[in-house]
């Protein structure tokens, strides 16, 4: 294989597509809800190349005491309470960038909440919708970027 750094930008998200769009056991676990749900490295990694959207629905105050994202990686800070008129097709305060193609990733504090908020989002017709598996607190157990 190609050494990564001889890669082009365009072959380094193709294999991340690859890479992602067969899920192993290991990137990919069980909700609650019984949908499939993606690791926090997996996540990263779809959010490094630009592949999906992730979508904080932790609070206010979660995010005060816990910290934020990378703004680097394009979090969208969303209360919980208004994710379904954020993403809902008839709502007119939409994103303007969703799309039912919309590769939706939802960040919580442990991973209790995003379960039925990625339920939302596919009943409302973004298939490709799932949760980050143990929330922020995976993302940070992994070691990955936080905001400075």
């Amino acid at each position: 294989m190609t050494p990564t750094a001889t890669l082009t930008a365009a072959d380094r998200a193709a294999a991340i597509d690859r890479e992602t769009s067969q899920f192993s056991s290991a990137t990919r676990a069980p909700s609650a809800a019984g949908r499939w749900a993606m690791s926090a490295r997996a996540a990263y990694q779809l959010l490094l190349y630009g592949r999906a959207v992730l979508v904080d629905i932790r609070s206010a105050s979660e995010r005060r005491v816990d910290g934020e994202i990378d703004p680097a990686l394009g979090p969208v800070v969303v209360d919980a309470a208004l994710l379904e008129r954020r993403f809902h097709p008839r709502s007119t305060v939409r994103f303007p960038w969703v799309t039912d193609e919309t590769r939706v990733l939802v960040l919580d504090q442990e991973g209790y909440a995003s379960s039925p908020a990625a339920a939302t989002l596919v009943r409302l017709g973004l298939t490709r919708a799932t949760e980050v598996v143990g929330g922020l607190r995976a993302w940070r157990e992994a070691g990955l970027p936080l905001a400075a």
